[in-house]
């Protein structure tokens, strides 16, 4: 097929799919979890189960150890994608070994 016949087959199926025809094309619903918020105690707490000094955490997220600190110390709060990265590390443990994030020895 064609590049000009795929384009006009995919903009029917979206005119179809728009009038109520769901058979066409591929549809996936997703839900996405609220983002999470963690803070100081809960930024020790998931960074002392790794048994990581705070230097090691910075080093395993991207950031500076100062950063860290300032989270730990409620001084201030991880972004959005850090805030994801620390829900994941806190549902699962092994996920920075998984990831090779984190080699240990």
């Amino acid at each position: 097929m064609d590049v000009a016949k795929s384009i006009f087959q995919g903009l029917a199926e979206s005119i179809e799919y728009e009038k109520g025809d769901k058979t066409k094309g591929n549809r996936h619903v997703v839900e996405i979890a609220d983002l999470p918020h963690f803070h100081g105690g809960q930024i020790k707490e998931i960074r002392t189960k790794k048994k990581l000094s705070q230097a090691a955490f910075a080093r395993a997220l991207g950031v500076a150890a100062k950063t860290v600190e300032a989270w730990e110390a409620d001084k201030n709060i991880p972004s959005g994608p850090v805030q994801r990265i620390l829900s994941m590390i806190n549902q699962d443990q092994e996920i920075l070994e998984k990831s090779k994030i984190l080699m240990v020895k």
